[in-house]
């Protein structure tokens, strides 16, 4: 008997390292495993899935009318806007955790930094009027009045103006960020939503929700220079990272169109079911991941394949999703 409980105290001196080894790998492993982090904004959730294996691995509340998510220009958080909650949740985008919160935030709907990272721009949907904080330390700079229910916000690469859709009085506002006062405002389509500033800094695009295009409009002049036909429902754009090519998504017609951005056309055209919202393109360009409103999932898109590969459970009314591995935004 004591021969044996010697040779088994032996044993586990002798494979100790080899335990340990495999434990830190293991944990390793663990810590590495890239996630997807998805907000739900019919149940002020988010859901967090593990990106190889497809699958959700946790759910837990962030707040109360969380729409949107961003990532700070240095991607070292995750912020989400709470709108009835009136805070900032700042989280780790490399698992998903809560790092901390900021409050006093009033009706946050729409959040971006201007490209110079000196102001942090929310846009508050319900109270009908635009935010402007000091993108240092998010403190209140002014409060401006604008259009019935404001929706997106854009900038310009020189952070002179923001740019920003009425989704109700159906016009795009142009805020000077120097002075913070409305410069011009313009008549556009029914129901304006998402807004892009194309790579060259010439044209805004807008997603009409309320219609079936994407219309272009020279923001300096506050002229309407084109209507791009769409899917119906046209809302949320995405760039493919080319610097080229950008994904619409279209809530009504369960379609995403590639525009191309020099030549402001249509040049394909997605079937997605489920009513797309916010997209994220993996680095490599072959996944196209998209929250499907409608049916409360993520949808997984292979690009060369052309068909939804995955369709993953999440939330109530997905909107915002993001993971760390995305494909640059331009």
């Amino acid at each position: 008997m004591c021969d044996l409980k010697g040779l088994f105290v032996k044993f586990l001196r002798s494979a100790a390292p080899f335990l340990l080894s495999a434990t830190l790998l293991s944990a390793a492993s663990l810590a590495h495993a890239e996630v997807a982090i998805v907000l739900n904004s019919g149940d002020g959730t988010i859901s967090v899935i593990d990106k190889a294996k497809m699958e959700e691995i946790r759910r837990f509340p962030i707040g109360k009318e969380p729409h949107h998510l961003m990532a700070t220009p240095d991607d070292k958080h995750l912020i989400v806007a709470n709108a009835a909650s009136n805070e900032l949740v700042f989280l780790d985008p490399l698992t998903g955790d809560i790092r901390r919160r900021i409050d006093k935030i009033s009706d946050p709907y729409q959040i971006g930094f201007t490209p110079d990272k000196k102001w942090f721009v929310s846009v508050s949907n319900r109270l009908d009027r635009v935010d402007i904080y000091h993108g240092s330390d998010f403190s209140l700079v002014k409060r401006i009045p604008t259009g019935k229910t404001p929706s997106h916000v854009a900038f310009d690469a020189n952070s002179t103006i923001a740019l920003v859709t009425m989704q109700d009085s159906n016009e795009l506002v142009g805020i000077d960020l120097a002075s913070q006062t409305i410069k011009w405002r313009m008549k556009t389509g029914n129901m304006p939503a998402g807004v892009w500033v194309t790579p060259d800094d010439r044209y805004a695009l807008v997603g009409m929700t309320g219609e079936d295009y994407v219309e272009v409009i020279d923001w300096r002049t506050q002229k309407s220079v084109k209507k791009i036909t769409t899917g119906k429902g046209a809302h949320n754009f995405l760039a493919l990272g080319d610097g080229k090519r950008l994904f619409v998504s279209n809530r009504v017609s369960n379609t995403i169109n590639v525009i191309d951005q020099s030549t402001l056309t249509v040049v394909d055209t997605i079937d997605m079911p489920g009513g797309p919202d916010c997209m994220e393109l993996t680095r490599d360009g072959k996944q196209l991941w998209v929250t499907t409103r409608w049916i409360k999932k993520v949808s997984i898109y292979d690009m060369a394949s052309r068909k939804v590969i995955k369709q993953i459970p999440v939330g109530k009314s997905p909107h915002g999703i993001y993971f760390a591995s995305h494909a640059p935004r331009k």
